[in-house]
Parts: structure tokens; C-alpha cells; sequence
């Protein structure tokens, strides 16, 4: 009795014999939805455990859907629950098109923990390379990099009202090639819902950007427009906007969206420019995807305020947003007011960023991406002035020619931390110090528009609250590795002093001071930005020089800024 199923063992250990490539879909050989009225149609763990077809509907993840996560083009599989809408990775060879910087996969795991497999991508001039990919399991994977969870798992016993997870995980490819197929990795409960080849749209440059920070309660708007003010760093002849679901349970409308040159307050400098999505003047966004807006001809000046302004149509009580702005923006009246030339219906002001995290701008060099915690998000710089950081690095750029004038991507989210969430990263909550840097990696560095150079800027929050120097050194090391990985160049700058602030206590300046000496001394980066040198009291450098100290003892305010973005050595970018 033991022939049998030695000899099928043997099959599957086998290196498959290579076959000609073929779509995803056609290689489909589980089913992980199932109609509610119907659990046991499907199957996707081996246990009888599936995906709701209700929830997903409910998410905007509808058969055949087109959904857009990290910058990457995927689609929902265009089959009916109760029937094969995946496939579990054992070798299998996809036909794949396309050139990038990245392969993306719409996965999960189905055997109670993170499931990794390494691949094989093969390219049209005839060389390969493999990859590495971890897909985390569907019930018990961490919510902070979830791409979509659903409230339920069906069960031919019953509904539970357990979070299930997809993701999507992206690795990396060279660049410059077209690839022609990918060899999936043979990985027992490793499923791929679909897979694509993430473009490197190096004929765009990041200009403006933000992180998502949390999932908040707003207005709630009904029939409401928000017109938000946004800053450039580069400029360029053509526009598009991102707007991001990010941590969402259901889609998000947007009716109509515009662009225009600030003049002042609401009031922009001439008629705002209508913007479209696949040609539409609008966009339903599904639960934890984006949408980016077609390419406009539009004259964007580097240095200037912008205002983006998108009509919702429907009612919203909670969103994505970017919590510390450090800018006013507006909310108008009942009506689409997107392309309203004068301010009146613009009645009320916020002072968060909801939904959009990015403006790129058409041909330019590319973009230094700065990911930080509130410093770099510039708590206690003047409001409505752009005196964070990296504005100053960013005028500095443009009124310099000894190296490109780079777009300047500001990730950073106040209260934020190298290792530890300080949102969950689901569901609506007050928190919003973001998800762990590393946590939110891919989404706010790797996967943002042509993004040349990281500088990591984090780690006074994490000694604050109790990790240890080995915990936050880890972290960044494991920044800088995914970040060159991608070929991205990796900066770090040292942790400035907090001496007076509440928690900066001895025992926490001792950890920075570690944190610091690994960061000086080691070769994990391509170059070190000494923060900490530039602002510390000489006299005492535990703590900051008074006249860079915004009063606090843990922000630099606009002087201590600038001196910051002053000190930084532009050849480095």
C-alpha cells in the first residue's frame, strides 16, 4: 500500500519537466470563494475553509475587477465563487509580459504560517534570475501589510467572524528586460490568486507625496468636495494624482477631481483643470487599492502650492489620511465643486490629508524618497509655510546643477517607528503613528514613482518607548538590505537628542547613542547624514541646541529644520 504514495511523492518532488508557458488563469487548480449560501463549494485550506463572494463584493473585489496595489496592475480572477480561481504554486509556468522593477503576486498561505518558495523568472533575451517570495497565511498573517480583509470564513459548519487576508508582495526583477514567464516557486499552501509586472515609470517623477498614517472617523461627508493643498518639489509638463484606499473595508467614490495652481486659500490662480481615471471622470476605488489619474498636459511649477480637488459622491464616514498635514485644506458644501473657480463653497477647513498620497510630474530625473517619523513630517514647523525639511532639501535641489534636481517624497508620519505598529493597520481607529516602517516599506519607498534614493530617518520613537538598540539597528538593517535589493540607493541619518522631553529619559539617550554609533560606523548604507551632530548641544549633547529647539525638547522648530536640510550633502542623493 505504500507504493502508491511513495511514487506520488516522488512525482511531486520531481523538478517538473518544462512546459510551455500558460496565462494564470488557465493553471487555476483550487477554489478559495464560496457563495454564503453555498460554504462548501470551495476549499482553499484543505479544511473546508473559504472566502466569502459576499464580503469580497462588498470590498469592491468583484470578478474580473482591475485593482491597482503598490503602483502594480492586478486582476481580480474572473470566476464565479464555487469554481478555480487560483492556483497552488508547485512550478508551474506562467506566461507573463512585461519590463519593471518589480513582480507582483496577489497571494496568501493557507498552512497556519508564512509560506516561502523561491522561483524563477525567465526573460526574452534568453537570461533568468530567481526570486524569493513569502505570502502570509490567510488567517493568522500580520493585518499591517494585509492588501484586503474580509470579516468573515466560511466553513461548511457555519460563518466565522474571523479577519481573512490577501496580499500583495512584490519582488524584485532586472530591470530593463521584458520578461516572458515566470516559473511560480513549488511551496506546499502557497496560492496565487494573480501576478503582473509592476512597471518602472521612469518617465515620471514623485513631486509631492504622503504616507497613509491611519483609518479615521471624518466629517461624515455626504455629497461633500475636499479641495487639499499640496506643495511640489519638481515641476514638469504633465500631472497625475494617486489616491489611496489603503486600510479600507469597502471602496471609496470619487465623482470628479481637478488640479489647479493655488492663488490663495481655496481661490486658485485660474479655472481648475479636469482630471480623468481610464478616461472617466471618475473612480471607484476598491477596499485597500489605488487609482491613478490619467496623464494631463498641465504646466506644474516646482515650489508651489497646488490644489487637488476631488467631488465624493457617496456618504464617507472614515478614511485613509495623512493625520499631520501642517496645512489647511477645505471642505465645501453640498455639490461637486471640483472645478469651481472662486472659494465660496468651500466653507470649512482640515488639517489632515484624506485619500490622496501622491502628484507626479511628467519627464525629471526621479525622486529621493524621505521616510521619517514627525520630525521629518515637520511637527512644530509653521503651519501653511513649508518649512518642513524636506522642503528646504527640495528648494535647495532646484537651485543647485551639480546633481539632478530630484523630486522629494516626505513618508514621513509623526509618531512613527522603525519596528513596532503603532496602528494595527485595520479597521477605523484614533491611532495614527502608521504601521512599522518596515511594515510600510513597500507602499511608501519601493513601490513609489521612480524612487532613485532612500533616507531612513527613524528610530527616536522606538528608544522613547522601550526597544533596545539591537531591535531598531535590525530594523534598519533590514531597510537597507530590501531597499538596495531594488537597486535603490539607502541613506541613514542619526537620531537627534530629546533631553527634557518626557520620555527621552538617560536610559532611552543611551539606546540612541547606540543606535547612532551603528549607524556612523557601519557599511549597511551608502552614505550617513549626521542629524545629531548638526542640532545637539555641544556643552551637553544629550539634549538639542536651544535655538533650534522648538520648545519641546524633541522637534526641531524652523530654524533646527532648516539646519537640517541645510547640512545634507547633495552629492550623497
Amino acid at each position: 500500500m505504500g507504493g502508491p504514495t511513495a511514487s506520488a511523492q516522488a512525482a511531486r518532488e520531481a523538478p517538473p519537466a518544462r512546459t510551455q508557458p500558460l496565462p494564470l488563469e488557465r493553471l487555476f487548480d483550487n477554489t478559495a470563494v464560496s457563495d454564503d449560501a453555498r460554504p462548501g463549494t470551495a476549499d482553499f485550506d484543505g479544511a473546508g475553509g473559504s472566502l466569502s463572494a459576499q464580503d469580497l463584493t462588498a470590498a469592491g473585489w468583484t470578478p474580473g475587477r482591475s485593482l491597482t496595489v503598490q503602483g502594480a496592475g492586478l486582476t481580480w480572477p474572473r470566476r464565479k465563487a464555487g469554481g478555480p480561481d487560483n492556483v497552488r504554486a508547485d512550478g508551474q509556468s506562467v506566461r507573463v509580459r512585461g519590463r519593471g522593477d518589480a513582480l507582483a503576486f496577489l497571494v496568501a498561505g493557507t498552512g497556519g504560517d508564512a509560506v516561502t518558495g523561491t522561483g524563477v523568472v525567465r526573460y526574452a533575451n534568453g537570461s533568468r534570475s530567481s526570486y524569493r517570495l513569502t505570502a502570509p497565511d490567510w488567517r493568522r498573517g500580520p493585518l499591517a501589510t494585509k492588501a484586503v480583509a474580509l470579516p468573515h470564513i466560511n466553513t461548511p459548519g457555519g460563518q466565522l467572524a474571523e479577519k481573512a487576508r490577501l496580499y500583495v508582495v512584490t519582488v524584485p526583477i532586472t530591470r530593463g528586460r521584458d520578461v516572458a514567464s515566470v516559473e511560480l516557486p513549488r511551496a506546499d499552501d502557497l496560492h496565487v490568486f494573480a501576478l503582473s509586472v509592476r512597471a518602472d515609470r521612469r518617465d515620471w517623477t514623485g513631486s509631492w507625496a504622503a504616507s497613509t498614517s491611519g483609518y479615521t472617523a471624518v466629517g461624515p461627508w455626504t455629497d461633500r468636495t475636499l479641495r487639499l493643498v499640496v506643495h511640489t518639489s519638481a515641476g514638469g509638463p504633465r500631472v497625475r494624482i494617486r489616491l489611496d484606499n489603503t486600510f479600507a473595508a469597502a471602496p471609496v467614490r470619487i465623482g470628479s477631481a481637478t488640479v489647479a495652481v493655488q492663488a490663495s486659500g481655496a481661490s486658485p490662480r485660474s479655472t481648475p483643470v479636469p482630471l480623468s481615471f481610464r478616461g472617466a471622470t471618475g473612480a471607484e476605488i476598491p477596499a485597500g487599492a489605488q487609482a491613478f489619474s490619467d496623464p494631463l498636459g498641465f504646466d506644474v511649477p516646482a515650489d508651489t502650492n497646488l490644489l487637488v480637488s476631488f467631488h465624493l459622491p457617496g456618504t464617507v464616514t472614515a478614511a485613509p489620511v495623512h493625520t499631520q498635514a501642517i496645512q489647511r485644506s477645505y471642505v465645501s458644501v453640498p455639490g461637486d465643486h471640483a472645478a469651481a473657480a472662486t472659494p465660496e463653497a468651500y466653507t470649512s477647513t482640515i488639517t489632515n490629508w484624506p485619500l490622496l498620497t501622491g502628484v507626479d510630474v511628467g519627464g525629471g530625473p526621479g525622486s529621493v524618497v524621505l521616510l521619517g517619523d514627525s520630525i521629518t513630517d515637520g511637527d512644530k514647523s509653521s503651519p501653511d509655510a513649508n518649512r518642513r525639511w524636506p522642503n528646504v532639501l527640495s528648494r535647495r535641489l532646484l537651485n543647485q546643477d551639480a546633481v539632478p534636481r530630484y523630486g522629494v517624497l516626505n513618508h514621513g508620519i509623526s509618531a512613527n517607528r522603525v519596528v513596532t505598529d503603532v496602528y494595527t493597520g485595520d479597521g477605523v481607529s484614533t491611532s495614527t503613528g502608521g504601521v512599522s516602517a518596515l511594515n510600510r516599506l513597500d507602499r511608501d519607498v519601493l513601490a513609489q514613482t521612480s524612487a532613485r534614493t532612500a533616507l531612513v530617518f527613524q528610530g527616536v520613537n522606538d528608544v522613547r518607548w522601550g526597544a533596545s538598540a539591537d531591535q531598531v539597528i535590525a530594523g534598519l538593517r533590514q531597510i537597507a538590505e530590501r531597499a538596495h535589493a531594488r537597486g535603490l540607493r539607502v541613506l541613514a541619518a542619526t537620531i537627534v537628542p530629546c533631553e527634557g522631553e518626557t520620555r527621552c529619559t538617560a536610559a532611552a539617550d543611551a539606546q540612541r547613542v547606540a543606535v547612532n554609533a551603528y549607524i556612523r560606523s557601519n557599511s549597511d548604507f551608502d552614505g550617513v547624514l549626521d542629524f545629531d551632530a548638526v542640532v545637539r548641544d555641544p556643552e551637553r549633547p544629550s539634549r538639542m541646541l536651544p535655538a533650534y529647539d522648538s520648545g519641546d525638547h524633541l522637534h526641531p522648530g524652523d530654524a533646527g529644520l532648516a539646519a537640517l536640510a541645510e547640512s545634507v550633502d547633495l552629492k550623497l542623493l
